[in-house]
């Protein structure tokens, strides 16, 4: 059964614009069964999973472009980046868009070499697990405060408990979980996990000690939601603090974990510099963390930081399911303020904070007035366009409704995001 996928239009004008799109993501989250579900009839397609094909691609890959002509679509071109020089002389002679879909599970090597050798040619989107809005087959776009927005959106979206949240945030965000119920899911992410340390790992990377990694995996998922500190990573690892900091780069890479980094500004003087750490997939942290049941999780010590990292996670998928690259950022200064989540666009800063709690009361807004500074920069030494507006709050909870917190601001239920 295939899922339809909230970024089929972003793909389709990717491909319309580039002669070369380029699909990149974690393993396992659709991006081949995508591209086959968007071929056109006369697109040949071809796997570099395939040993003899990969052979040739990687041996002769001058033969590989005459046996495999455009319009194709090669999975897995990070197994053969030998192609790479030839597609770019196929496509500046026959300047045509759309010739080459290209899939790759992202590494270091394969987006060097795209980016020296593709550069101007290639159109690249990052695909993730299924969003909310995919899994309940509803209209997707990028998460915006705006309330008129999350009012029209109230029509289309269907309430969710507590307990069905949690057995969402515990099975994740892969395809397959959906599409075939009867799959053991701790079976599916030891697989999973498996996989992803023999091939995207140790073949493409070079990472030597597989369970040292294993276990830095399992470092990194124990801290979701939470300021990256290298040292400690380090310390807890056993580990010096570049490898920690060039292994968690890896995992960026593979877009297993994502950093949201501070907001920036002159104004705003007293900000923390560390990021913050998110697992883009909160069945996979649950898996690499042992909390074997949606219940346990709920009422667990990590109940907060999940709920916190799957709420970034739907927003972060709805910009990148949009075609853009998700315009987040955090607040945290030296007196212990914090808001969990900004999003910035056109000048605009929109605060979010996220909480657990069906009636989180107005506290959870306090901390918003921090950033009134930046609406008044002359106060402060600094030019006037320098001016940042202060858009619409949101407080991402477990409410049953949408509701006014104040002329500003709203408590908005996680289910609606």
């Amino acid at each position: 059964m295939y899922i339809k996928r909230a970024i089929e239009g972003t793909v389709k004008n990717i491909s319309a614009t580039f002669p070369i799109l380029l699909i990149t993501g974690p393993r396992q989250v659709g991006k081949s069964t995508l591209l086959e579900h968007l071929a056109e009839p006369d697109r040949t397609i071809v796997s570099l999973d395939d040993p003899d094909v990969r052979y040739l691609a990687k041996t002769d890959p001058a033969l590989f472009m005459q046996r495999y002509t455009p319009p194709v679509m090669i999975d897995e071109i990070q197994y053969a980046t030998e192609l790479l020089p030839y597609i770019k002389m196929a496509v500046d002679k026959s300047k045509k868009n759309g010739d080459f879909w290209l899939t790759g599970s992202q590494s270091f090597v394969m987006m060097k070499d795209v980016s020296e050798t593709l550069a101007g040619r290639v159109g690249i989107i990052s695909l993730l697990g299924l969003s909310s809005s995919e899994i309940n087959q509803i209209p997707s776009r990028e998460f915006s405060t705006d309330p008129e927005r999350l009012m029209s959106r109230l029509k289309e979206v269907k309430p969710l408990s507590l307990k069905e949240i949690y057995s969402r945030i515990h099975k994740g965000s892969m395809p397959r979980l959906y599409t075939d119920e009867a799959i053991d899911l701790q079976a599916y992410y030891r697989s999973y996990v498996e996989t992803y340390l023999k091939r995207d790992i140790k073949d493409l990377t070079q990472v030597v000690d597989e369970m040292a990694f294993f276990n830095f995996m399992t470092i990194v998922a124990a801290r979701t939601s939470k300021p990256v500190v290298y040292e400690e990573l380090a310390k807890e690892c056993g580990i010096t603090a570049p490898t920690a900091k060039k292994w968690l780069s890896i995992l960026i890479s593979s877009q297993i974990v994502a950093l949201v980094q501070p907001f920036h500004s002159n104004i705003l003087k007293r900000i923390t510099k560390m990021p913050v750490l998110h697992v883009l997939d909160t069945g996979l942290c649950a898996y690499l963390l042992k909390w074997r049941d949606p219940e346990t999780l709920e009422t667990g010590a990590m109940s907060g930081p999940f709920f916190e990292s799957y709420v970034f996670s739907e927003i972060y998928k709805s910009f990148l399911n949009a075609g853009k690259e998700p315009p987040v950022f955090y607040y945290r200064d030296k007196d212990q303020k914090e808001i969990d989540l900004l999003i910035y666009e056109n000048g605009t800063l929109y605060p979010i904070e996220i909480e657990k709690a069906a009636s989180p009361g107005k506290d959870a807004i306090k901390h918003f007035k921090v950033l009134q500074p930046l609406t008044a920069p002359e106060k402060f030494g600094e030019p006037p366009q320098m001016k940042t507006l202060i858009g619409s709050g949101a407080v991402i909870c477990m409410a049953n409704d949408l509701l006014p917190i104040d002329s500003k601001n709203w408590y908005v239920p996680a289910w609606l995001i």
